[in-house]
């Protein structure tokens, strides 16, 4: 029976900035064999040693350039034909565009100071003058061209992680929604804060759109998990929802369809949203509530306390069951009034810091009433109950919140 190879151990992938071992490798660009560096290793006055490898030209330097050089020193004197045209940092500008992670040192001799300076000008870490080099200012050289070379390295990620930050910034804040309620009556507010650290965007949505019959339509929704992939899905969600609110859906119909768009739009199966949809008629007084598995809203009326509209009717989540229904509930709001629609997350915090019960949908009727009581209304509101939410769970919280308050002053 025949003895299967050795399977041959995958090579590391070492950093050439990385000086931890002591130990140096420098790969130099030359074309005189008898030229500076004759020796395979010279040693620095801490003991640590420098290994030489020499290349003729360009092309044996990139088959000598490996992840274990932590240093290119670059002959600017090279002939002419190398350095491919008249520039004559041309051979300098090759080594940097194929060895962009590694330190690079230009060499020649003092008589061609600005050309030495012209080279670090263009990207080397430093210059080296022929008539002057050593074995001492050789090792010590390379060492402040590596650690150059990194401290430039994290300055570029540090500008590009904050470039990244601000794209995704203004992408997300561009896909948080616009409220369209122009000609209504009803004045708007919302806040919204993910749980995911330095986000904009979390998997909850919410979106308010005025359509041509006068009717105001509202809804408020939360797929389930903080990640990206499940804040792009509330995205999905929001806007689907408003394109068919705008064609005419309501109701059950409405939902079945914004079902189907997360069958398909879901990563796994296990994926699920609640969502809460208010249609306000024209006149203001009465709305039509779904609810598929979301928490039912608060409706607030001069004179009165707050209190959770009924929820004995709601359907289950979108992505549940293949073939459910969300029947539509009819509720009389009045002539003045304040509905407050939420996510799980204004309801999830803790009531009394860690370890405490959770705050749950009493605990916010009776919070709410008493910010109410101070006078509060609108954005002040929601500032001050999500404000008091953080306080009671003695911290940050760690679920997305999203609250939408609708008022009407009442004629």
């Amino acid at each position: 029976m025949p003895v299967p190879a050795p399977v041959p151990a995958q090579r590391q992938r070492v950093n050439p900035l990385d000086l931890s071992n002591g130990d140096l490798t420098l790969l130099v660009i030359e074309d005189d064999p008898a030229g500076t560096f004759t020796v395979p290793e010279l040693v620095d006055a801490g003991g640590g040693r420098v290994r030489i490898r020499t290349a003729r030209n360009l092309t044996e330097a990139e088959r000598l350039l490996t992840d274990d050089v932590h240093c290119v020193l670059v002959d600017l004197d090279l002939p002419a034909d190398a350095r491919r045209g008249d520039d004559p940092l041309a051979a300098l500008r090759h080594v940097l565009q194929v060895a962009p992670r590694h330190a690079v040192l230009a060499l020649t001799t003092s008589d061609r100071a600005e050309l030495a300076s012209a080279a670090v000008r263009a990207g080397a870490q430093d210059r080296l003058f022929r008539e002057e080099l050593d074995g001492p200012l050789l090792s010590r050289a390379i060492r402040y061209a590596v650690e150059r070379k990194r401290a430039d390295s994290v300055q570029v990620k540090l500008a590009e992680s904050r470039l990244r930050a601000q794209e995704n910034a203004r992408l997300e804040r561009g896909l948080l929604p616009t409220p369209l309620l122009q000609g209504s009556d009803l004045r708007f507010a919302a806040r919204y804060r993910p749980g995911r650290s330095r986000a904009l965007l979390g998997g909850d949505f919410y979106d308010t759109v005025r359509t041509p019959d006068g009717t105001v339509h509202a809804m408020i929704g939360d797929v389930c998990g903080h990640g990206p992939d499940e804040a792009a899905l509330g995205v999905e969600l929001r806007i689907a929802w408003r394109a068919l609110t705008f064609a005419g859906l309501c109701g059950d119909e409405l939902l079945s369809t914004l079902q189907q768009v997360l069958e398909h739009e879901r990563e796994s199966e296990e994926i699920f949203a609640t969502l809460c949809t208010v249609d306000i008629a024209p006149d203001g007084r009465r709305a039509g509530l779904c609810l598929a598995g979301h928490p039912a809203p608060l409706l607030a009326r001069p004179g009165q306390g707050a209190q959770l509209l009924p929820y004995e009717d709601g359907g289950p989540a979108l992505g549940l069951l293949p073939r459910a229904r969300w029947p539509r509930r009819q509720v009389e709001l009045g002539g003045a009034w304040s509905l407050m629609m939420y996510t799980d997350g204004l309801i999830e915090g803790r009531s009394a810091g860690p370890g405490s019960p959770r705050l749950g949908q009493d605990g916010m009727v009776d919070m709410v009433n008493r910010q109410l009581a101070r006078g509060l209304g609108g954005e002040d509101l929601l500032e001050a109950a999500v404000a008091e939410v953080r306080e009671l769970n003695g911290g940050e919280l760690t679920d997305d919140v999203a609250v939408l308050l609708l008022d009407r002053t009442g004629r």
